[in-house]
């Protein structure tokens, strides 16, 4: 085990959905946190806000000055900065891989001694999908810059307040009859937003750490079966109609005409991937980590949108 003690973190994208979680659990484990974002303001509520371990720096991930400053003295850095949706200048490889490069090189030259970087299954600088491809580009840029860093692939990530379960269950209340991707047989093995978290504190922790975490949640499900299995928590009986994924594209592909698409091409090239942990990989299990299932957190969701 590292010696924590007076040891700083910093955390890029440490207002967001999971970078917020991470920084309790660094602070548990005894690590003062350093949360740089464009917007630092956004987390003085979030949970560790008002630990005086707990500091707040301005940081752009897309300018190299503000990135060295952020990172002045800290002995590890987890890079949590994610993007779903391009807009404007924040593309993929703006993001995913210039700014991904941008954090590991000026943390090599800043002496970090860890960084851990967010990535995601699947990453594959030779895929199809432009997002899978952007990953996998950032990893390589990532290793390049800094060969001892430690990179994250989470499954889809799930919790109160998510971009998931919590829009999967408010379409499932508002539409009688649900479409779905394709034939809903692609694959996902969800995680629990918090066990990613925990997982990244316990590795920033950790004197080892191998090169790539792969961390899916203890259940496969095909995309239909988490539709019902959802549905059936909610007390809800919709109709599941398959759509295929021809006219999911031409949809997206109109949505992205509009200033903000509410669906876009590469939403729908995700969901035709399967994203299932490769049991060759370390997981939660190598971490001592029991993943919560989808079952629990889901209760838990539902009892807070009645109250």
């Amino acid at each position: 085990m590292v010696a924590t003690s007076g040891q700083t973190i910093t955390v890029f994208g440490g207002t967001g959905f999971l970078g917020r979680r991470i920084v309790p659990h660094l602070l548990s484990r005894g690590f003062s946190v350093r949360i740089a974002s464009r917007h630092p303001d956004q987390g003085y509520s979030l949970p560790g806000a008002d630990d005086p371990q707990t500091q707040f720096v301005e940081a752009n991930i897309h300018d190299e000055r503000s990135v060295a400053d952020a990172l002045a003295g800290a002995y590890g850095v987890v890079n949590a900065v994610s993007l779903y949706v391009e807009r404007g200048s924040d593309t993929f490889h703006s993001v995913h891989v210039e700014a991904a490069q941008r954090v590991a090189v000026q943390s090599h030259r800043a002496g970090v001694k860890r960084l851990v970087h967010l990535s995601g299954i699947g990453a594959d600088a030779a895929s199809q999908s432009r997002y899978i491809q952007k990953r996998g580009e950032g990893e390589l840029a990532v290793s390049a810059a800094f060969a001892e860093a430690t990179f994250i692939r989470p499954a889809v990530m799930f919790g109160p307040d998510d971009a998931f379960l919590a829009v999967i269950l408010k379409l499932l209340r508002q539409l009688p009859i649900y479409p779905m991707f394709g034939r809903g047989v692609t694959r996902l093995q969800p995680a629990y937003v918090d066990d990613v978290a925990d997982a990244i504190g316990r590795i920033m922790q950790r004197a080892e750490t191998p090169g790539i975490f792969e961390l899916g949640g203890p259940r496969v499900y095909s995309y239909e079966e988490l539709l019902r299995t959802v549905a059936h928590q909610a007390g809800l009986a919709p109709r599941l109609i398959p759509i295929p994924f021809a006219a999911w594209h031409a949809l997206a592909w109109a949505s992205e005409m509009l200033g903000s698409p509410f669906l876009t091409r590469n939403q729908v090239e995700l969901m035709q991937i399967d994203t299932v942990s490769s049991p060759e990989m370390p997981g939660f299990a190598e971490l001592g980590i029991s993943p919560h299932p989808i079952d629990a957190i889901l209760q838990k969701m539902l009892s807070n949108s009645r109250e």
